[in-house]
């Protein structure tokens, strides 16, 4: 049974429609991140299931308790959401376990003495038990972000609400806090839909992941499935690194295709019940492409090129391709050796192949 279900969900800022008709079954325990670009609509989203925002048509249900305007309902929706926001908005001068008693105080309306030791065992589960007396000022970002991921907890919501969590966070300890952040989430047991422009994290800290843009779902699935199926150019484009080649369908077959591009014909092991001559993409991603000195014996998923950058990344080095047509072929070879007798560089004439299930073709 869903903890959350929307359905046909609009919304306007004025002329401008900024969510148009987003349907979701959100289930219970579950990470869901909704993920587009600035402007797509997510924020809004997230505002709207918190009541923070009206909506104009649709309908929101919180663990089957319909979401109305009024503020008797946005009272009880509130002791059931809790939310997370990019800036942390601690106040500075009350101390970590203060600020994580205020929730339970004035959400829940308890005396100091009993939500004290909420806030004692919510820090500590959050990993700040000798950080109860320490002021904001005094601790790192990444423990600022516990904190107040831990004043949400401490009112014990069904749901949780993060709107760009780690966003304030440098990379590398924006790293290290999603994985805490995913074991904490999953040891409390509470259901969270997150908000992020950041595609890693969604794919690191999701169970599944919803592709927004202009107020529209394009794709929501597991990481996996997006990443390895999308279903347009945008999700594609969007998620990772990828080479998108038009081309036209010149074979059609339940278990294939035959792509044409200007470069090469493309192999690829689905069908899409298209017809022939209809204009096509085919997503390929960089790590699935091989690169030789050599021509492959396959006719198909070949492509002839020029290194015409490359860069050393350590366990990796992507190469950029110059083919024959002028388009250029993005390239991620594991470094697997120390050395390699046929050491690529620049200007070498290589031949980049892959295999038929390494990619799909996109109709739109």
């Amino acid at each position: 049974m869903s903890l959350i279900e929307i359905r046909d969900l609009h919304k306007r800022f004025g002329e401008v429609e900024v969510l148009k008709g987003i349907d979701l079954d959100i289930a219970a325990g579950e990470v869901v991140a909704i993920i587009g670009k600035s402007g797509s609509g997510k924020s809004t989203l997230l505002r709207c299931m918190n009541g923070l925002e009206s909506h104009e048509a649709g309908s929101i249900t919180v663990g089957g308790k319909v979401l109305l305007q009024d503020e008797e309902h946005l009272r009880a929706l509130r002791l059931e959401v809790g939310m997370v926001f990019q800036q942390f908005n601690l106040f500075p001068h009350l101390t970590a376990g203060r600020n994580v008693m205020l929730s339970p105080m004035v959400v829940k309306g308890l005396a100091e003495a009993e939500a004290k030791p909420i806030a004692e065992k919510v820090l500590a589960r959050v990993g700040l038990a000798e950080k109860f007396g320490s002021f904001p000022d005094q601790l790192s970002g990444g423990q600022q972000q516990r904190v107040a991921l831990a004043r949400s907890l401490a009112k014990q919501p069904q749901l949780l609400l993060l709107d760009e969590p780690l966003g304030a966070l440098d990379k590398k300890l924006r790293e290290q806090t999603q994985i805490e952040l995913v074991n904490i989430i999953e040891q409390v047991g509470v259901t969270c839909v997150m908000v992020t422009h950041d595609q890693e994290e969604a794919m690191t800290m999701a169970s599944r992941i919803a592709v927004m843009s202009e107020g529209s779902f394009l794709q929501v699935g597991a990481p996996q499935e997006i990443y390895e199926t999308p279903a347009t150019r945008f999700v594609a484009d969007f998620i990772g690194n990828v080479n998108l080649m038009d081309g036209t369908l010149a074979v059609d077959e339940p278990d294939h295709v035959v792509i044409d591009c200007a470069d090469c014909r493309h192999y690829v092991g689905h069908g899409i019940t298209g017809t022939a001559g209809m204009a096509v993409s085919v997503a390929l991603r960089p790590e699935k492409i091989h690169v030789s000195r050599h021509p492959p014996t396959d006719e198909f998923n070949t492509a002839r090129g020029t290194i015409q950058e490359m860069s050393y990344f350590g366990s990796y080095t992507v190469y950029r391709l110059k083919l024959a047509s002028g388009a250029v072929l993005k390239v991620t070879q594991a470094n697997t050796t120390r050395h390699r007798d046929d050491e690529l560089t620049w200007g070498d004439e290589v031949w980049a192949h892959w295999s038929r299930s390494a990619h799909v073709v996109l109709t739109q």
